[in-house]
Parts: structure tokens; C-alpha cells; sequence
């Protein structure tokens, strides 16, 4: 009987412990991306604070210091100069844990106080950021401040926060900015459950005061998070200038983006649409939460959002970046329309980025397919690839991307992108690859574009997990998350019409050799 007894011990120890040991997490380095910023590890969502401050680019972020999931939300920190090389550095805002309350550091902004309006700088003036502090136990979101003296580096809380309580649950996302002809402090925050934005003023950043309410139009069946306003010329002539207003929500398909054209005159947003207008920054599933620098070079408005993931795990880190993107507004047969380009702090620079791996060429495509990476040296999953297609009435044109082959070179997996005639789309097919997207409903994903001059231009960055395309200059973009095989690293250029005429094909390799 004892001998069974201490049998069935051992058992149970052995299974016990079996069901106590936690699984050991896939480390997944073939989708970790290249040229599109990631932390060594944990999560990441929403960018916050973004401020180009002494010849750096500075990039504050949602992120959980401890875990690879959602929670703890501080503010991590990273610095660049080219906006692809980044400078990880300690959690600049860490989460507030007290005896009695835990405040989390949800998404805000951060600003230049040059002038030292706000009476806490030392030296060339503070960084002054804005964020809003989640309560969970209270159950509310107010607007916290945190400044720093040593350019952004480490940040002090402001003894008085919060600089706006308004006792409300869903509050949150504070954008500030300066507004020269009012000479003010603007900041627009979010009421997230009532689909509408809210705008204060301020002369010192400390002392807010209510300005105006802008909501209930374009797209209000879901939240409203991460708002910003920025100014834009039209068609680059700065005499005429426009507002757009950007907010992030919950769409059809997944996260959306909407963007209002408008005029803003330091109190009031006034929209230039009717208000069942709904104008869409990105056509894809994954693109979320951009907001732009603040102070950058040359008064662009550079853009950054966050690639919500997809159903694959990732390990050591979880979510990423978009790339940057210059914004302008251009006059079009429907109307004044946001167009996003790539940064042309990353297009100017790709020689250097590439190391010189590229090709370029102008070619014909006869109603056939032509492999790209047949010399193997583009076969990375982390390159820039761009053409211009002249296009006809009828067929498909584009790319296939993350090609698999069997032993006898048959492709049996890939990533169609590219150009339909007939419907004039621009379209992004992910039907013969890994189901890494959100759901079977977005496997194709598309957005009505008309050629310029009978000519499409369609630029593709792929590094390893994530796919954006852009379409004549960024007029439409398809952002999502992909999945693919590590060895599917093929790709080809591709036309269902005879003597298709393709001008400016360059493929750049941006993968870190």
C-alpha cells in the first residue's frame, strides 16, 4: 500500500507540475520589422508625444514595461535622426502606482515651450507633455501634465494635475499645439463615447479654458480617440490653407481613420462638408492612432501611427509602427483631399538606407509575370518596391510579393497587389497567403483610384509583417498586417494586358544585412 501511495505522489507531482509550467513563448524574428520601428520587447500601441526637438526625432509610445499584452500603460521613448535608425531608450513616464489609486499613462502630445510660457523651464525651455491619466478604479480619465528639462529625457508631474477634470469616464487623447494668430496653447481632446472632440485654450499650458464642442459628423458609429488638428496648404500654395482634422475610430473592416477639411480660427472647427461626409485616411485594417510631430523640420507635418496587430503571436515584442508620412492636401474632381507620402526624410535618403541594393529598370510586361528575385538578392521580405503602369480599359496590373514555390517552382503561396482597370481599384489581396489579417472579410481590400495621364503609380513597403501601398503619390493607401512563411520571399511584376509599359520600377532592399 505505501509503495502505490508514493506512486501516485509521483504522479501527481508530474502532472501537477505539468499543468503548472507555463508555456515557453515561439521567439518569432522572422516577422520583427526592419525599417519600421518596434521595441526590443513587450507591447506597443498608440504613438504619443511626437516632438522633433535639437536635429532628433522623438517618439513617446504606449507600452507596457513588463509583458507582452496590453496593460501598465506608460510611456516608452526612442529617438532618431533618419526616422528609420532608432535609439531605444528608459520608459520616460512610467504608470502611477500608489497605496490607494493606480493611474495609467494613456495617449497624449508633448510640445516645445521655447518661450517658457509655462514658468518650468530652465535653460532653452521645457518639454512640456500632455497626457491623460486612465483611473480605473474611479473609473474616470482627466488630463495630466509632466514636464522635463532635460529635452525630453525624464519627466516631473505637475504638482497640480490634473489640469482638466471634468469628472467624465471616456475622456481622453489630448492633442496640444501652438495657434500663432490667437496666440495661444490649443489643445483638442477627445469625449469618446459622445463622438466629439473638445477644444481648450491656454496661454501658460497650466490654466485651461473650454473653447468649443465639434462632433456628431462623418463617421459616428463607434468611439472617437486620438484626435489632432494640423494646418495644410493646398496644392503647396501656403496662401490658401486648410485644417484637417483627424480622428481614429472603429470601422467596417477594422480601425479607421476619418479626416474633416475645414477652417480653424483658434476657437471653432468649421467643416467644409456636409456632415454625412466621411472621408478615410486608409483603406486597410490596421492603421490607427496617428498623430504628427510637432515642431518638425521645415513645418512639415509628418505623420505616425500605430499597425494594430494581427492574429499571429509575436515574441519578444507585440505591435509596430507605420512608416512616417509627409501630409498635404490636393485639389481633386471630388473635392480637396488629404494625400499621405511617404516622409521624404526616408524617400530621399534610400541610397544610403539600401547600402546600395537596388534595381532599376523600365520594361514591357506582355500579358505575362516577371520574377524580380530570381538573383536572390531582393528576396528579404523587407523592401521598397515602386513602378508606374500605364493602364488600359480591362486587365490587372502590380506586384506579387511574399512568393512561396514548391520543388518544382510552382508558386503556391503569395501577396497580389496591384491595379484593376475595369473597376478602377487599387487593391491589396491576401487571399493566397497565411490568414494573419484580422478576418476572412479582409482578405481583399481595396480603393477606388483613376489614372493620371492614363498612368498609376503604386509604391510598395513590405518589412516582414506588415504590407503599406500607396497609390499615385499617396492619394490612396492600403495599410495591413501580413504573416507570411519565412521562406515565401519571392516576388514579380505582373500584367494582364498586352504591351504593358512600365516606367521607373526601382526595388530597394532595406533589410539590416
Amino acid at each position: 500500500m505505501c509503495k502505490i501511495k508514493l506512486v501516485c505522489i509521483a504522479l501527481l507531482v508530474v502532472i501537477f507540475k505539468g499543468y503548472a509550467q507555463p508555456q515557453t513563448p515561439v521567439v518569432t524574428p522572422q516577422w520583427r520589422p526592419q525599417y519600421h520601428f518596434s521595441a526590443p520587447a513587450n507591447w506597443i500601441n498608440d504613438p504619443n508625444g511626437l516632438l522633433y526637438l535639437h536635429g532628433e526625432y522623438h517618439l513617446y509610445y504606449q507600452y507596457n514595461p513588463f509583458e507582452n499584452q496590453w496593460g501598465h500603460m506608460s510611456w516608452g521613448h526612442a529617438t532618431s535622426k533618419d526616422l528609420v535608425h532608432w535609439k531605444n531608450l528608459p520608459v520616460a513616464i512610467p504608470e502611477l502606482i500608489t497605496k490607494d489609486t493606480t493611474t495609467m499613462i494613456f495617449s497624449g502630445s508633448a510640445v516645445w515651450d521655447k518661450n517658457n510660457t509655462s514658468g518650468l523651464g530652465k535653460g532653452d525651455g521645457p518639454v512640456v507633455a500632455f497626457y491623460t491619466g486612465h483611473l480605473p478604479k474611479q473609473k474616470k480619465q482627466a488630463q495630466y501634465m509632466a514636464f522635463s528639462n532635460d529635452r525630453g529625457a525624464t519627466y516631473t508631474n505637475y504638482h497640480k494635475n490634473p489640469v482638466i477634470d471634468i469628472n467624465y469616464e471616456d475622456f481622453r487623447d489630448p492633442g496640444v499645439f501652438w495657434h500663432e494668430s490667437s496666440e495661444q496653447w490649443v489643445m483638442v481632446v477627445s469625449l469618446v463615447k459622445d463622438m466629439e472632440v473638445r477644444f481648450y485654450g491656454s496661454k501658460d499650458l497650466k490654466k485651461w479654458e473650454h473653447l468649443s464642442d465639434f462632433g456628431k459628423q462623418g463617421w459616428t458609429k463607434n468611439d472617437w480617440e486620438c484626435p489632432f488638428i494640423v494646418p495644410l496648404a493646398v496644392d503647396g500654395n501656403p496662401k490658401n490653407t486648410k485644417w484637417v482634422m483627424m480622428i481614429s475610430s472603429g470601422g467596417p473592416r477594422g480601425p479607421l481613420i476619418q479626416y474633416f477639411i475645414g477652417d480653424f480660427d483658434g476657437r471653432t472647427f468649421k467643416n467644409d462638408n456636409t456632415a454625412d461626409v466621411v472621408l478615410t485616411s486608409d483603406y486597410g485594417d490596421s492603421f490607427y492612432a496617428a498623430i504628427p510631430w510637432n515642431n518638425a523640420p521645415d513645418n512639415k507635418k509628418i505623420l505616425l501611427g500605430w499597425l494594430q496587430p494581427g492574429r499571429k503571436e509575436t515574441f519578444p515584442w507585440k505591435g509596430q509602427m507605420s512608416i512616417p508620412r509627409d501630409l498635404s492636401l490636393k485639389t481633386t474632381p471630388e473635392g480637396i483631399r488629404l494625400v499621405q507620402s511617404v516622409s521624404s526624410v526616408i524617400s530621399n535618403n534610400l541610397e544610403t538606407l539600401s547600402s546600395g541594393r537596388h534595381i532599376s529598370k523600365n520594361l514591357t510586361v506582355d500579358a505575362r509575370e516577371i520574377r524580380l528575385d530570381e538573383s536572390k538578392r531582393f528576396n528579404t521580405n523587407s523592401n521598397w518596391i515602386e513602378a508606374d503602369f500605364f493602364v488600359g480599359q480591362t486587365g490587372k496590373c502590380g506586384f506579387k510579393i511574399a512568393q512561396l514555390r514548391d520543388a518544382s517552382g510552382k508558386v503556391i503561396k503569395e501577396i497580389e497587389i496591384g491595379y484593376d482597370a475595369k473597376s478602377s481599384e487599387l487593391y491589396v489581396d491576401c487571399s493566397k497567403t497565411e490568414k494573419g489579417i484580422k478576418d476572412d472579410r479582409n482578405l481583399l481590400q481595396k480603393a477606388s483610384m483613376k489614372p493620371e495621364n492614363g498612368k498609376i503609380e503604386i509604391r510598395v513597403l513590405l518589412d516582414k509583417s506588415s504590407l503599406e501601398v500607396f497609390g499615385n503619390g499617396g492619394e490612396k493607401v492600403i495599410t495591413t498586417m501580413i504573416f507570411p512563411d519565412e521562406k515565401a520571399s519571392g516576388m514579380s511584376i505582373f500584367s494582364q494586358a498586352k504591351n504593358m509599359s512600365v516606367e521607373d520600377l526601382n526595388v530597394w532592399d532595406l533589410s539590416k544585412k
